[in-house]
């Protein structure tokens, strides 16, 4: 069974928030899509460990902010990589309170729309719940980020959490060309292609990286990257 068939499946890039009464997280997400249109519904997938998992399962609503392509990865990383019960996600962000209570992000944002869930299905270590939109506004016509643009163009990685995550994802990023990998979140430096967005220019061996660059995703430091050939 090769499960990199998977990868041909088009997915974009959200953020997904939940909570009300001053218990909000947020999370980065793929799998959403519209299940019907009158009423307008949406389905996402949601880990059961995950903190926006126990925010949604009590307060029955969800929002989703489309994410552009300008989204960067230190911003990804915020939301996909790190844990909303020790960590305020939200601090520094410019967000609203919906119609349901929880907050919408609006930074890098295209669009925004919020649900009441109606459903769940239960997919293991997984639930889809299905959400009825109660509220949405496009933002800026700017270009929606896809999946596979977050991955080509962005080299971002895929959390063990994440729905579409499989192990033959793990053993490609390990087996490139790139010279280095985080530890913490799979992230890969490439010296060929450098860290345009933090200000490392193509070319730039890691050696050469200054002592406080982190990792533009997880922000892991240099020492938590481990060297490939």
């Amino acid at each position: 069974m090769d499960l990199k068939g998977l990868y041909k499946i088009s997915y974009g890039v959200y953020v997904v928030t939940s909570g009300k009464e001053g218990r909000c997280n947020g999370q980065i997400a793929n799998t959403i899509v519209q299940v019907s249109s009158q009423p307008a519904m949406v389905a996402v997938s949601i880990n059961k460990q995950n903190f926006t998992h126990e925010l949604i399962k009590q307060s029955g609503v969800f929002a989703v902010s489309v994410l552009s392509r300008d989204a960067p990865l230190s911003f990804i990383g915020n939301f996909g990589f790190k844990c909303g019960r020790d960590f305020d996600k939200f601090e520094g962000m410019e967000y609203l309170v919906g119609e349901t209570g929880t907050r919408i992000v609006l930074n890098y944002a295209v669009a925004y729309f919020e649900a009441k869930v109606v459903n769940e299905i239960d997919a293991k270590t997984h639930t889809v719940f299905l959400g009825e939109i109660v509220d949405a506004k496009v933002l800026s016509d700017e270009t929606p980020m896809t999946y596979d643009f977050y991955h080509q163009i962005k080299r971002g990685t895929t959390p063990k959490s994440a729905p579409t995550f499989v192990q033959a994802e793990v053993k490609k990023e390990v087996n490139d060309n790139a010279k280095y990998v985080c530890r913490v979140c799979g992230y890969v430096y490439d010296p060929l292609l450098g860290d345009p967005e933090s200000g490392i220019q193509p070319g730039t061996p890691f050696e050469k990286l200054p002592e406080n660059w982190v990792c533009p995703i997880c922000r892991a430091a240099k020492n938590q990257f481990d060297r490939k050939n």
